[in-house]
This record gives structure tokens, C-alpha cells and sequence, in this order.
């Protein structure tokens, strides 16, 4: 049995490092928000996973869940008069869910951590870099701007969410990303979409 966790089904995939705004005003997750603001600042988190089949919104809405997520942590909780919330949160860890609670007023998930190797991705940054950086180039020229070649991490793991989060990818790909074992995995999987988008 692994870790109880909320899980928050989203048509979109979260990754580390990445920020999420969320509008909250379905009841039940207002009452996870409620929840939330109960614990320590640093306890509240919740899991957000992507939706294979289903909607977002309705009590049973989400039909099946993609088994990999990322894990939400509220970085800030703005409270309308009308009851709903605006949420500043930010992806975290990753983790591999292993069986759905129902009991409580919003789903829970029981989850196992991940691990975050780099594995053998020293050849991989430069070129990943260097493909970002013609990507992000490209993307701007056909908007008619030019950008400034970024700061990039040197760190293989921050990489290659970095790149996860920032390209313009379908949640199928976006998906995929997250899942990787590695981070040597995550960039191998980066660098072939880049130079297919180029």
C-alpha cells in the first residue's frame, strides 16, 4: 500500500518545476482546498493527473487516468466572495498511482514515489540545448520577434522538464515526457521530438 494523496484530474499533464494556476469552484474540490488549509503550509499538495478518457468537470467526469502524475504543491490560495478559490501551485515529484479511493468527498489516490536518475545523459544536454534553443528561435521568428538565447540548466534532470514544460506538445507527448524512467530517457525522447518539430 503506498502513500493516500488527493488526486486532482486535469486535462493537461504537470510536470516538476512547473508552475499551475488552478480556478477551483466544483464543490468537492473546494472542500479539498478546505482541507488543505488545515494543514502546514509545506503539507499542502495534492496530485495532478492527466485524464485519458472522460471530462474534467462532473462528479463522475474523469473515466480513466493516465497511471503517472505529478504531485501539485499550493504555493498560494486567493478565496473569492462567491466561494471559490484561485490556486498558485507548482509541480513537485513524481509518482506512479496505484489504486483510487473513493471515500472521501474528492478522489484519493494510493501512490508509489519515483525516482528522479539522470542516468547516462552527459551527451545528450548539448544537443538537447542546442535544439531548444533553435526550436525556441524558429517559434519566434514565425511570430515576427526574437528572443534571446536562454539560460539553460546544466543539470540533466532540470533540463528536461524544462524543455517538457515549455515546448507547444500535446498532452499524448507531454505524457510521455513525464513518464521517462530517467532523465537520460526524458532528453533521448526530447532531442527526436525537437529535430521532428524543426
Amino acid at each position: 500500500m503506498g502513500a493516500l494523496i488527493p488526486l486532482f484530474p486535469l486535462g493537461t499533464v504537470l510536470l516538476p518545476g512547473a508552475p499551475l494556476p488552478l480556478h477551483i469552484f466544483e464543490e468537492r474540490y473546494r472542500r479539498l482546498v478546505a482541507d488543505l488549509l488545515e494543514l502546514p503550509a509545506e503539507e499542502r499538495q495534492f496530485g495532478v493527473i492527466a485524464i485519458q478518457a472522460g471530462r474534467e468537470v462532473g462528479p463522475d467526469a474523469a473515466e480513466s487516468l493516465h497511471e503517472v502524475g505529478c504531485v501539485a504543491q499550493v504555493a498560494a490560495t486567493h478565496p473569492a466572495a462567491d466561494g471559490t478559490f484561485e490556486l498558485e501551485t507548482i509541480g513537485t515529484r513524481r509518482f506512479r498511482l496505484l489504486d483510487i479511493d473513493h471515500g472521501a468527498p474528492y478522489l484519493r489516490g494510493s501512490v508509489e514515489w519515483l525516482p528522479e536518475p539522470a542516468g547516462k545523459a552527459a551527451d545528450l544536454v548539448p544537443v538537447v540545448a542546442e535544439r531548444y534553443i533553435s526550436y525556441r528561435t524558429e517559434l519566434a521568428r514565425m511570430h515576427g520577434a526574437e528572443l534571446e538565447p536562454p539560460e539553460l540548466p546544466g543539470d540533466p534532470r532540470l533540463l528536461s522538464y524544462l524543455v517538457a514544460a515549455t515546448v507547444i506538445a500535446d498532452v499524448r507527448d507531454r505524457q510521455s515526457f513525464l513518464e521517462q524512467y530517467d532523465a537520460a530517457a526524458r532528453l533521448a525522447m526530447e532531442s527526436r521530438w525537437l529535430l521532428r518539430e524543426a
